[in-house]
């Protein structure tokens, strides 16, 4: 009875337990635990608050041949002055090929949990500053699959506390194609108001991935069912 009460607090921890990471968009901060607002760029974070009608987007491509089971997905963002982590839920949605498609391939509104103190947001010449924490909020989803494709994750914030929820870029300040939507109006493309950058956001998907077989070994693997069916008979004949 023990062995067995063992075993199902064991399988109960595994259910729980976060699943591998399978893609992840970029780093959100660097090295020295900071996201650092780079030259020539003003823009602090993006507007992903659920409440005020804005959402954030991001792409994603699955190469072809594959196929990921998502079981959940990671966010990242602040709420300033926040002493910790404030979020509550995410409205997401995924689509393909823009982010302004009208055909939802998978969607939630997903109470999110705490993934820890990722960093802090800050200007190159104040990078001591602790009063915007990047969070990791994680959203554990009923499963789905994506095949092979080229995607956009959608998504805005809830939080407790009164500023944002607020999106910084990926640390590395790469250039990008995420958009922004505000007031359920069209996306557009995201940028920085000092330099005009373009800018990418750090998400990571969790799941597993599995290979798809091409169109052609299936061709081979019916081919090859064909001939054993058709060997067999000839030796039932003789």
């Amino acid at each position: 009875m023990k062995r067995f009460a063992i075993l199902s607090i064991a399988l109960a921890a595994a259910s729980m337990s976060h699943a591998a990471e399978i893609y992840n968009n970029g780093p959100v901060v660097g090295a020295n635990g900071r996201s650092v607002i780079g030259a020539g760029q003003t823009t602090f974070g993006f507007s992903m608050s659920t409440a005020r009608d804005s959402v954030v987007a991001d792409d994603f491509i699955i190469a072809a041949g594959s196929r990921w089971t998502l079981s959940s997905i990671d966010f990242f963002g602040y709420q300033t002055g926040a002493a910790g982590f404030t979020f509550q839920e995410a409205s997401w949605s995924i689509v393909a090929a823009s982010p302004n498609s009208p055909v939802v391939l998978a969607s939630g509104t997903t109470g999110l949990t705490n993934g820890g103190l990722a960093g802090y947001r800050v200007n190159s010449a104040a990078q001591h500053l602790t009063n915007r924490g990047i969070y990791r909020a994680q959203a554990d989803v009923a499963d789905f699959s994506l095949d092979a494709g080229h995607y956009y994750l959608r998504w805005s914030l809830s939080g407790s506390a009164s500023s944002g929820p607020w999106q910084a870029p990926v640390a590395d300040w790469r250039s990008g194609n995420a958009g922004q939507s505000s007031g359920g109006d069209e996306f557009l493309k995201l940028v920085d108001a000092g330099s005009g950058a373009t800018v990418e956001l750090p998400f990571s998907l969790h799941g597993s991935v599995s290979a798809v077989p091409e169109p052609e070994t299936y061709g081979m693997m019916l081919a090859g069912l064909a001939l054993v069916g058709a060997m067999a008979r000839r030796r039932k004949q003789a």
